[in-house]
């Protein structure tokens, strides 16, 4: 008994630990089919030793809350959902009842409540007894109706999901490999809960409707499909079902399982729920799930297959992702040969060694993970030079994950990700030169150092016999060199891939040291670190990059290159607000969004944070009467609650 009780605890800490990377530092210590297995276990030493601690998962529902986001009591506990992997349970579960089977997506579930024909809050699912309120964020939703004709109060809940095809492209715009988000339920999470809406706005959330919890007097007649079906009526995408009973469930299942590599919506299973609702209710719940509805997982197919390599992945960032390689399988009807093994910590974890014996499956039927190594040699070297270069490795400890990374600043990996983030947007701006281009330069020694872009013209002959490039595209490309020389300090400052320096960042610093870059590098950290925002890590990397002297060397013959304007209109602008620090919450009304707001304060030499806290000069919130936990802040810390109106009055700010 005591060992049985041990392995809780054990279980109990493993799996917490991993749900908390995942959830909430969106990392991963373990692949999907791990924590199954390992929750399964602790369920099952639970039910036997009839010993269940308060902190256990099984006795847990949702994510803890982090964000400054106005938290909220649900009316009644969102409870998780009781689960099976086999279609025989689903049969035995409906009995002589018909239900209503639909997809279980992989988002983030929302309660709406509407009255008056209005959608006057949005609450996500949080811990299952407290959310947090993100009304003008779930207003953003692209098919979320915000006014409806059915007049008396409604409250349902729903899954917000992004597209697989969405987070595709969000990710492709991504150039460091560490920043891609791991999957869309983790971007959907993260667009759901900012604090600025326009981020979500961008994000193409969509809102699929799964459960109707009140809507006043209105008779359904006892049937779930009723309440879908006057969901529609009212605008809402319902999440897609199929009625069923015992004797079709099978095939319905197999139905769904037959879409999910063609369907574009992430979904982690099935859903299967009474269509009679007073049968439903009559069995009434357990501590953790309702008894009138069942959650069906996927099976995982599982393929026994041989590990033949392990192929090293270098980044920009340094970052070496190891890829197992592995003797071809085919997985739910397609070929697989190749997994993420995401980090170190999840390797030395399946103790891998060449010639292993592995077995493979696809995590909700899609990815391709490695699920266990039933040989276990663990006998994998990890590499001490970079694939890319040959240049030392060095494996790092970040919040308990192990990763391997090349420590040679000049990785010939990194060169591609260092042009490609110096040619991007925000940097010099230069177009025509994604990362297949500028591989190909790379390659033919067209471009060695960043001030090789401005000398393209001397390969002109080189670059239009190479494949894909005409005189009308060198023409455009050269074009946007030229347009490039003339750019701004903190666009340059940013384009440089100093380490932890984002444009705003660059700004920031451009700002504070009047523009002069001859006293940015020289700042020593002792001074960079009395800046708002810059800390330690960040004042080191400023410091080793200014102190390098190959670094130092690009930047003069850069700046060779280049025609860095000076701006003239911070000068004349009176700093007003120098020294005081604002945040804004709530909406706004005289101006676009809360961005243009910061922008106005930071024009004038002040400065926005998220939080409240003392040192916050102002909270400037519209509604200054309302209980928000900003408000509650600044009411305990003695800090002025100031209108849109009065801050403008206050400062003599006219639009």
């Amino acid at each position: 008994m005591e060992q049985k009780i041990a392995r809780i605890k054990e279980l109990i800490k493993i799996l917490n630990e991993a749900s908390k990377a995942y959830y909430q530092e969106d990392r991963e210590i373990m692949s999907n089919f791990e924590y199954d297995a390992l929750y399964d276990e602790l369920s099952a030493l639970e039910k036997e030793t009839k010993i269940v601690y308060a902190n256990s998962p099984t006795m847990r529902v949702g994510y803890e809350l982090l964000s400054e986001l106005q938290k909220e009591h649900h009316s009644s506990p969102m409870l998780s959902l009781d689960k099976t992997k086999e279609v025989e349970n689903l049969k035995e579960w409906l009995k002589d009842q018909e239900g209503l089977l639909s997809w279980k997506l992989d988002g983030l579930t929302i309660v709406l409540t509407y009255e008056n024909g209005e959608l006057i809050k949005a609450v996500t699912r949080g811990n299952g007894e407290v959310g947090e309120v993100i009304t003008n964020n779930a207003k953003t939703f692209v098919n979320l109706p915000k006014r409806i004709s059915y007049e008396g109060r409604m409250i349902l809940r729903g899954e917000a999901v992004i597209k697989y095809s969405d987070f595709e492209k969000i990710n492709a715009e991504i150039e460091d490999v560490e920043s891609k988000y791991k999957n869309p339920r983790n971007l959907c999470s993260g667009s759901v809960r900012q604090l600025n809406n326009e981020i979500t706005a961008k994000r193409n959330v969509h809102f699929f409707a799964f459960n109707l919890v009140e809507a006043g007097e209105m008779d359904f007649h006892n049937s779930i499909e009723n309440q879908f079906k006057f969901l529609k009526e009212q605008g809402f995408e319902v999440v897609e079902y199929k009625r069923v009973s015992a004797d079709t469930i099978e095939e319905v299942v197999k139905q769904f399982a037959d879409r999910i590599a063609s369907n574009d919506f992430p979904s982690d299973g099935l859903v299967l729920v009474y269509d009679n609702i007073a049968y439903g209710k009559s069995l009434g719940r357990t501590a953790k799930f309702p008894r009138d509805s069942i959650a069906f997982k996927w099976a995982d197919e599982i393929a026994k297959t041989k590990l033949v390599e392990v192929e090293w992945s270098p980044s920009r960032t340094g970052l070496i992702n190891p890829v197992a390689i592995f003797d071809p399988v085919e997985l739910e009807g397609t070929t697989v040969s190749r997994a993420s093994l995401h980090n170190i910590s999840i390797l030395e974890g399946l103790q891998l060694g060449i010639g292993d014996t592995i077995t493979v499956y696809k995590a909700n039927m899609i990815i391709p993970q490695v699920a266990e190594n039933l040989t276990k040699s663990g006998n994998l070297p990890i590499p001490e030079h970079c694939p890319a270069c040959g240049g030392n490795t060095r494996i790092q400890d970040v919040n308990g994950v192990r990763s391997l990374y090349c420590t040679n600043e000049f990785c010939s990996a990194k060169k591609i990700k260092l042009f490609s983030h110096f040619v991007s947007r925000d940097a010099m701006n230069i177009d025509g030169l994604s990362e297949m281009t500028l591989n190909k330069f790379i390659e033919q020694k067209f471009l060695n150092e960043l001030y090789d872009l401005f000398q393209l013209e001397q390969y002109e002959e080189k670059i239009l016999a190479l494949e894909g490039f005409g005189k009308k595209s060198y023409d455009k490309l050269i074009e946007s060199i030229n347009k490039a020389r003339n750019t701004t300090l903190p666009r340059f400052i940013y384009s440089l891939g100093i380490p932890n320096i984002g444009l705003s960042n660059a700004k920031m610093l451009c700002k504070k040291y009047q523009y002069e870059l001859e006293t940015l590098k020289e700042a020593k950290e002792e001074e960079l670190v009395t800046i708002d925002g810059i800390g330690e890590i960040i004042a080191k990397s400023i410091v080793d990059y200014f102190e390098n002297e190959h670094n130092e060397m690009v930047i003069q013959k850069l700046l060779q290159e280049l025609s860095i304007e000076k701006p003239e209109e911070d000068a004349q602008v009176e700093q007003k607000m120098e020294g005081l620090t604002f945040v804004i919450t709530g909406s706004v009304e005289h101006f676009k969004n809360r961005n243009e707001v910061k922008a106005v304060i930071e024009q004038f030499g002040g400065k926005v944070t998220g939080s409240v806290t003392g040192k916050t000069n102002y909270l400037i919130n519209n509604d200054n009467t309302s209980n928000s936990s900003k408000n509650k802040k600044a009411k305990e810390l003695g800090i002025p609650i100031i209108t849109e109106e009065e801050f403008m009055e206050l400062f003599h700010i006219s639009l």
